[in-house]
């Protein structure tokens, strides 16, 4: 496939026209050298876009990198310090990259959000929360009540460790919200919701006192460790319809 084959690909599913309102320039945010006609082979994925994720691609060989978080976010940037450090690796080794932000968390099939309720096996699982008018999350129910500790082992059913944990709602829980990365100021539509847990990627000092008020579990499981389902479930999906080869480059951040 080529890049713009690519693109049209990614694009087919992920509907980036419905997410207008995204601050991330979503799609193609750097082409390579040949974009209708250079073949792609092997496609690097990774939450974030960073000098040291695009060396450690073209290091693998791939000729793409997929992204949850870009490297422009609509708005002018100047090519000194560190973006041009992130720019030139990617000029230099002839590597392109492709960004998804509100689209890869709100995607039903292979996004954070529904991606995070699917490993923890809730069910009716349904759309939940906006972010500048744009549907992003998604809430479920488990089949029975549990103590929050057990809702943390499904979260993180490898071993990682929660940033944060707020227990100031019902001591079991049955139904969760979900809002992967920095959406802890979205506590509130999670309350309102009247779900019995709300699970994010990261909060802040503000946060603590709204929550502890609303009355609502919060699992803030780190903007990182949230935020790398989505980019491995296309990696998934690519690999299994158009048979190419993917890898996903871990660069944690421990936020």
């Amino acid at each position: 496939m080529t890049l713009n084959e690519l693109s049209e690909y990614f694009n087919s599913f992920l509907h980036l026209e419905d997410f207008k309102n995204d601050v991330s320039l979503n799609g193609v945010q750097i082409q390579n050298s040949a974009p209708d006609s250079k073949q792609i082979t092997k496609v690097a994925f990774a939450t974030d876009a960073c000098e040291y994720t695009a060396e450690k691609a073209a290091e693998a060989g791939a000729q793409i990198l997929f992204t949850h978080h870009g490297l422009f976010w609509g708005h002018c940037e100047t090519m000194t310090g560190p973006m041009y450090k992130r720019v030139s690796a990617f000029m230099k080794n002839d590597l392109a990259l492709y960004a998804a932000h509100i689209p890869l968390d709100a995607n039903e099939e292979v996004g954070n959000n529904y991606g995070i309720a699917r490993r923890m096996g809730l069910k009716n699982v349904q759309p939940f929360g906006y972010w500048h008018g744009m549907r992003i999350g998604a809430r479920g129910e488990f089949d029975e009540p549990l103590p929050i500790y057990e809702v943390c082992l499904k979260l993180f059913p490898e071993g990682e460790t929660p940033l944060h944990v707020l227990e100031f709602g019902p001591e079991k829980i049955k139904t969760v919200a979900i809002i992967s990365g920095g959406a802890g100021e979205d506590a509130d539509q999670a309350a309102a919701a009247g779900v019995d847990a709300y699970i994010t990627g990261e909060i802040i000092h503000q946060d603590y006192h709204t929550i502890k008020e609303l009355g609502l579990n919060v699992i803030a499981g780190g903007h990182y460790q949230t935020e790398t389902v989505g980019v491995r479930l296309v990696a998934e999906k690519l690999a299994r319809e158009k048979g190419l080869e993917t890898l996903f480059i871990d660069f944690p951040t421990g936020l």
